[in-house]
């Protein structure tokens, strides 16, 4: 089982679940899906964040601030800003790039990369994956694309028995949308403007 800790009332998922985190800009979903990364990497669990909103640097110093030991975490980040915005930039052990958030072919090599890495060189048998955010593909693809992309990546998730995280922002998208999305995942953590949060969890009354 996976703990998430205090922020999600201590609840605890099955390997292979993802769960969606909606709410409208500035409601703190991003950081709450964080906090539930960072849960699992202070306990030694490995620690991946697909970003497609923030540069690398960014979610390094916002994860790290996280973290009780960020110099020992298996933490790997795969960036889909940093290119897109025109800057150079390499692969190194912990960040990973690809050419924008169009690239989810790369996006969905990269990620592999990481798991793998983890789970065999390393021996981290469970691991954590983030997407921030599925709103940012939808800027760049339509929902047929990111769905299909979506389903692919939350079924590597599922078979590496991880679990994932998915932000959302809710108030850029029509209903359609967010009905075809919601059927990706086991549960749904909404925030609100308030920072209130409501959670449908599997396995959870």
């Amino acid at each position: 089982m996976y703990e998430l800790g205090p922020e999600f009332d201590n609840n605890a998922l099955e390997p292979g679940t993802n769960l969606l985190v909606s709410g409208p800009a500035l409601s703190g979903k991003r950081r709450l899906a964080f906090e539930a990364l960072a849960y699992g990497g202070n306990n030694g669990e490995g620690c991946v964040i697909v970003t497609t909103r923030d540069s690398s640097d960014r979610v390094l110093t916002d994860f790290n601030s996280l973290l009780e030991s960020p110099d020992d975490a298996n933490l790997g980040i795969v960036d889909c800003v940093t290119k897109h915005q025109g800057r150079s930039a390499n692969d190194t052990d912990q960040v990973k790039y690809t050419s924008s958030p169009m690239d989810m072919t790369g996006i969905g090599i990269k990620f592999s990369e990481f798991v793998e890495e983890f789970y065999t060189n390393r021996g981290v048998k469970q691991n954590r994956v983030v997407m921030d955010s599925l709103s940012t593909l939808l800027m760049y693809s339509d929902l047929q694309t990111v769905f299909r992309f979506m389903h692919v990546l939350t079924s590597r998730i599922e078979d590496a028995e991880a679990i994932g995280i998915h932000v959302l922002e809710s108030t850029a998208h029509d209903d359609e949308t967010l009905n075809t999305l919601k059927q990706l995942f086991d549960g749904i953590v909404t925030v609100d403007e308030d920072r209130s949060v409501s959670m449908q969890l599997p396995g959870t009354a």
